[in-house]
């Protein structure tokens, strides 16, 4: 069936305020990891990539048994607990002095961080398999929204001071529980829920079982390339822009604000164009091109202007993941959407766990003021590798893509 409008809306809205909470706080990192004493901006950006490690570990070890627990209770449940220990999370870090303090808050969110794959496999339940990828981004596109107006708004409440984003965090988060709690539908009857198996708590077993379906192996191990590629954006953003060409949290902010703008437009609009036109696989192909251009860019520019030139690039690369989600999506049952969903998670959280470990040396390394070789874009040219080797992985699934009408 067609996913019905109503529950459509309510879904979108509940990511888009989401986002807004999230975004919210990345032009502050640089900032926050002073207030903690965390030493300069290299520095910084390392015990920043450690917190961000964290986070994912925890939703790592807890994303598939999230997941299970949804196809089993249903998804409004589980969705509900996650906004509410967000908004916890949230006044933690508003009241955190300590990096240690720091921690203990991300492990929290990572735990319960599973806002988006609940919805997401929400989304999958109410759509039409010729419908999941486009569905898929409409999330990616709401988010991206919600990223036109957090990080933007998080550069200027940082004016005010370093926490006041936490605080307005805190209190989206809870306007959203209250927004779910009130009038979110629940999407997955009783008839079509399944026993939960005490296997899907253990991640290493929900991915050898979803690798085990047939046709999955490629789009999951596609997608663990590109996420572990497209961290050093979300790890070195605010860090690599400071070192590089000195901008402010409110700059920074900008320039995140406008990134979600063109995530609205590609995922939003672009995606909706391009799928029943060229197909699923040509548009995730395009969309990893896009990413080789731009972090090979990033890897090497020196002038400020042109990270905004090469910005709509970064955009466009977006749309691979739910391409990918959404080929992935069409070979699984309804009662496993949100385990799917959660391996795939997991797969983003292992990525995220590794990225930041990697990146964040690597880049203290070329970024550090008595480095040999000074060149604070280095990481951005490791992503250009595993992009490429990411569309290699890509490339054989052209046989299964949808044609294009």
């Amino acid at each position: 069936m067609s996913a019905p409008r109503g529950a459509l809306w309510f879904i979108l809205a509940t990511i888009f305020i989401d986002a807004i909470g999230i975004g919210l706080i990345f032009p502050i990192m640089p900032d926050l990891m002073v207030r903690v004493g965390a030493g300069d901006n290299a520095t910084g950006a390392f015990w920043g990539g450690v917190l961000m490690s964290a986070y994912a570990g925890a939703q790592f070890l807890f994303s598939p048994a999230v997941g299970g627990i949804s196809d089993a209770l249903g998804r409004k449940p589980v969705l509900l607990f996650t906004l509410a220990a967000l908004a916890v999370d949230y006044v933690i870090m508003a009241l955190a002095t300590g990096f240690w303090i720091l921690l203990i808050g991300r492990l929290v969110a990572g735990i319960a961080g599973a806002t988006y794959i609940t919805a997401t496999a929400y989304l999958a339940d109410i759509s039409d398999p010729k419908d999941r990828a486009a569905n898929f981004g409409l999330i990616g596109a709401t988010f991206g929204v919600g990223f036109i107006f957090g990080p933007a708004l998080g550069g200027l409440l940082a004016g005010v001071h370093v926490t006041a984003p936490f605080w307005a965090a805190a209190a989206l988060a809870a306007l959203n529980f209250g927004f779910g709690l009130l009038i979110l539908p629940e999407s997955l009857p009783p008839a079509k829920r399944r026993p939960f198996d005490r296997r899907d708590l253990n991640p290493f077993a929900s991915i050898l079982k979803a690798a085990r379906l047939p046709g999955l192996m490629l789009p999951l191990i596609g997608l663990f390339l590109f996420e572990f590629a497209n961290m050093v954006y979300p790890v070195l953003w605010a860090f690599w822009t400071r070192e590089a060409f000195g901008w402010s949290s409110a700059v920074i902010g900008l320039s995140l604000a406008a990134y979600g703008v063109g995530v609205a437009v590609t995922q939003g609009g672009l995606m909706r164009v391009l799928i029943p036109r060229i197909g699923e696989w040509r548009t995730l192909m395009f969309a990893v091109a896009a990413g080789v251009v731009a972090s090979t860019a990033y890897g090497v520019i020196s002038a400020a202007w042109m990270v905004w030139a090469f910005l709509p690039f970064a955009c466009l690369s977006d749309m691979a993941p739910p391409n990918a989600t959404g080929m992935a999506s069409n070979l699984v049952d309804e009662d496993r959407q949100g385990l799917l969903q959660g391996v795939i998670a997991s797969l983003a959280a292992i990525a995220a766990i590794a990225a930041p470990l990697i990146i964040t040396p690597l880049f203290r390394t070329f970024a550090a003021p008595d480095a040999a070789l000074y060149l604070p874009g280095a990481p951005f040219l490791v992503t250009t590798a595993l992009l490429l080797v990411s569309a290699a992985v890509f490339w054989p699934m052209r046989a299964r893509s949808s044609a294009a009408v």
